[in-house]
């Protein structure tokens, strides 16, 4: 019965690995050696012209689902890598560590393994944590950064203070990583401004045979290392120019976190707000998220702050 079954999702990872192959990019895995894989998208023919960039995605699936729509725009322009995270897609370790900064260890690790000493960036949510831990313990070696919708200022106090709509390292697990369909249609409420109401029940219970049932209690494990005793004052400033990308109505990552960063890098950083969009702000609004991220790390003069950007607005 199993051998019939046709999986949407299944069905839907075949038309990303065909997107990405058409766009110049070939599946490679790294073995770091250490009990350490991790798979990454990398370009079958670097091209001494462009420039490197790095694309680490969040916690919503694997990298091609959060990085499709933005190969057309990118890879024209960049030599682009696009890896899976520790315990996403086909990307494992045997080690104990769960911290963002070992996440970032590794990938700087496997930038290596490719040849590539110096490279510009973007993060979304989880991967934003991922780069931030980047650009601080590799200054020398990230040149841009782009954040989107990463609350990397977020307190542990901020979860039990009501900051966000999720309340604890539990129930953030029990949406990220959901188990039942319930939950699933919990975390689109969440992250998307205007989420698709119906959507049957065999859709989201292949969804989370395909891309949550796998690493369940190591995921809960980046989440509960992300944000236990997690302080503001702890966060290093890094010195790259930023961009910051956020969803106006991020229910997840409410914007206060973005002014937060803003704050908190000063001047080496710029702030897009994306309206009508929430905390998937790169499904949501593709096409202006991808905008902002070519004219940040091509254009080597910064836009003026009033200058509106489609329908998202730089601000001070």
């Amino acid at each position: 019965m199993s051998n019939c079954f046709f999986s949407i999702t299944a069905y839907r990872n075949r038309r990303f690995r065909n997107s990405f192959s058409s766009a110049g990019l070939k599946s490679t895995t790294t073995d770091l050696g250490d009990g350490t894989l991790i798979h990454c998208w990398v370009p079958k023919f670097y091209n001494q012209s462009k420039p490197p960039l790095l694309l680490i995605h969040g916690f919503g699936a694997n990298a091609m689902w959060q990085w499709n729509h933005f190969l057309p725009s990118l890879t024209p322009r960049f030599n682009v890598y696009v890896p899976d995270l520790l315990f996403f897609g086909d990307s494992f370790t045997t080690r104990p560590e769960r911290s963002e900064s070992f996440q970032a260890r590794c990938l700087m690790r496997l930038m290596e393994a490719h040849g590539v000493s110096k490279m510009s960036a973007a993060g979304i949510s989880y991967g934003g944590f991922v780069l931030y831990s980047m650009a601080a313990q590799f200054p020398e070696r990230i040149e841009k950064v782009v954040v989107c919708c990463a609350g990397v200022c977020v307190e542990e106090k901020d979860v039990d203070g009501g900051l966000s709509k999720v309340k604890s390292v539990d129930e953030a697990s029990s949406l990220l990583v959901p188990q039942n369909p319930q939950k699933l249609k919990e975390l689109f409420s969440l992250t998307f401004v205007k989420p698709v109401k119906l959507m049957p029940s065999f859709f989201l219970n292949d969804f989370i045979r395909v891309m949550c049932s796998e690493n369940r209690t190591q995921r809960k494990e980046l989440l509960e290392a992300l944000i236990k005793d997690r302080k503001l004052s702890d966060l290093p400033k890094i010195s790259q120019p930023t961009l910051i990308i956020w969803g106006e109505q991020d229910q997840l990552f409410p914007l206060e976190l973005a002014h937060r960063l803003k704050r908190h890098l000063g001047e080496n950083a710029e702030l897009v707000v994306i309206k009508n969009a929430g905390h998937a702000v790169n499904v949501e609004k593709p096409k202006e998220t991808a905008k902002n991220i070519n004219s940040f790390l091509i254009n080597p003069t910064a836009p003026s702050k009033e200058e509106n950007q489609s329908n998202g607005s730089k601000v001070d």
